[in-house]
């Protein structure tokens, strides 16, 4: 099960580190600027795409449920890592990238939330099916 969603992992991190390139190249950081970040953002994206239109199989899906769930620690050790102070005296660039993350990280909260909201609503469509109701003769005038 784990070895199938290594494959969906592997797209998403290679992409996301590749955007994180590119921003970092713009901004003038020679260093990748949120690829990892991107990546994670990029396999809850692509997991959820694939879930909704039931191209996944159920192996699939478990092995890509199960990367999802141990990238998140790796992207919280890797944040724990970085030095702040140093941060904090690479001027107001760092400051910056810092401030921007956590917006962006704060306007995908509705985009995440309405996508949970989508398969919980269809989820109660399919257990709220009306059943006809019985009339007798006798009720009837």
């Amino acid at each position: 099960m784990i070895i199938y969603g290594v494959a969906l992992l592997s797209v998403c991190t290679l992409t996301g580190i590749a955007i994180g390139q590119m921003l970092g190249k713009l901004i003038g950081v020679p260093a990748n600027v949120g690829g990892v970040g991107i990546a994670m953002i990029l396999l809850i994206l692509a997991g959820t795409y694939l879930k909704k239109r039931d191209l996944l199989n159920i192996k699939t899906e478990q092995g890509v449920e199960f990367w999802s769930a141990i990238y998140i620690p790796i992207v919280v050790a890797m944040a724990a890592k970085q030095n702040v102070m140093g941060a904090l005296t690479g001027g107001p660039m760092a400051i910056t990238a810092g401030i921007f993350a956590v917006v962006c990280g704060f306007l995908l909260v509705p985009v995440l939330s309405r996508i949970g909201n989508d398969e919980s609503s269809d989820t109660t469509k399919a257990v709220s099916v009306e059943t006809p109701s019985t009339t007798t003769s006798s009720s009837v005038r």
